[in-house]
């Protein structure tokens, strides 16, 4: 559980290190939608609706109602991979996997019509204010940054049980991101409610930090 101090540190308009909330549905010990409302309830910067493993029917009726719960708290709300659903939700912010926005970036700018293509022709980034990506390398988030990204989580940092048995990339990792850039980075990979973790990743030069376990398990 957050202790108050935490709560208090989180709602103090001078704090200036973001924190994006990640869900998870298989982490909950509660219905989905009643943990999401737990989440929205300490108000993080962002919540990114991860359910990547849904079929993309069955994701964009998840996204309406999550999209609706977040409204509900002000809480700004990032859908993810299905960004066919998010426009036909009228949703302009996605994050998509690397691979999946090297795609699109690619399919894009050539134009292509081809009616055998598995990407819809109607994918522009100006579709979208925010478009955000997963880079594991410096090379991946320079590239991402040319695609049109206006942010990328870079990880893992530190251990986590979502990657058992792989080492953390660590903090030199991060701030080696950081100075190749000039969006936004957000560490992710084992962030807790932890002030001293947060500041940590500022000082590499981090805009702030994702957590998921924590927030699935609040």
């Amino acid at each position: 559980m957050i202790n108050n101090s935490i709560l208090k540190k989180r709602d103090d308009p001078g704090r200036n290190f973001q924190i994006l909330a990640i869900s998870n549905r298989h982490l909950c010990n509660q219905p989905f939608e009643d943990q999401i409302k737990r989440v929205c309830e300490w108000h993080p910067d962002a919540l990114v609706l991860r359910e990547k493993d849904l079929p993309e029917d069955e994701y964009k009726a998840l996204a309406k109602n999550i999209l609706d719960i977040c409204k509900a708290y002000d809480v700004p709300c990032i859908l993810h991979t299905y960004w066919k659903a998010a426009l036909e939700l009228g949703h302009d912010a996605i994050h998509l996997p690397l691979p999946l926005l090297r795609e699109l970036s690619a399919e894009s700018q050539k134009h292509l019509h081809s009616q055998n293509s598995t990407i819809s022709q109607s994918f522009h980034v100006t579709d979208f204010h925010k478009i955000g990506t997963s880079v594991h390398s410096v090379e991946d988030a320079m590239e991402a940054e040319r695609l049109g990204a206006t942010y990328v989580t870079a990880g893992h940092i530190f251990t986590t049980d979502c990657k058992k048995g792989l080492p953390p990339r660590g903090l030199d990792f991060l701030k080696n991101v950081c100075d190749a850039v000039t969006i936004p980075v957000y560490g992710i990979g084992g962030i807790k409610f932890d002030p001293q973790q947060w500041n940590s990743l500022k000082k590499q030069g981090a805009c702030g930090g994702c957590i998921m376990s924590g927030m699935m398990q609040l």
